[in-house]
């Protein structure tokens, strides 16, 4: 079981930005490299249902974005260091919610499956206000 441990969230303003970390422990990220396992960023707001916001797979690095995510948000991975980043810029009011990290292990669904992640990290929550 990996175990995911997420940091940097926090309060900002409307058009700031937060650098999101996870770090992966409990397995060699490297020996996971194939093209289908990745690292996903999802968010929850209260009373609404968990979504994907960006994810990489750790092989190839191949990025994928939320259309709310995409052109605002950046993630990228240290394989040394066991990391993956969501650099988050423009933030808005909508984009406050509690953000986790999750591993995924299978090729059979697409990043955005929540269920298709068997590791979850317990989440850093970012405020944005107006």
């Amino acid at each position: 079981q990996v175990q995911l441990v997420e940091s940097g969230g926090g309060s900002v303003q409307a058009g700031g930005s937060l650098r999101l970390s996870c770090v992966a422990s409990g397995y060699t990220y490297s020996s996971y490299s194939r093209a289908c396992m990745a690292l996903g960023w999802f968010r929850q707001a209260p009373g609404k249902e968990r979504e994907g916001v960006a994810a990489i797979t750790t092989g190839s690095s191949s990025t994928y974005f939320s259309d709310t995510a995409k052109g605002r948000f950046t993630i990228s991975q240290n394989n040394a260091k066991n990391t993956v980043f969501l650099q988050m810029d423009s933030l808005k009011p909508e984009d406050t919610a509690m953000y986790y990290c999750a591993a995924k292990t299978t090729c059979a669904y697409s990043w955005r499956v929540t269920t298709a992640y068997n590791s979850w990290g317990q989440g850093t929550q970012v405020t944005v206000s107006s």
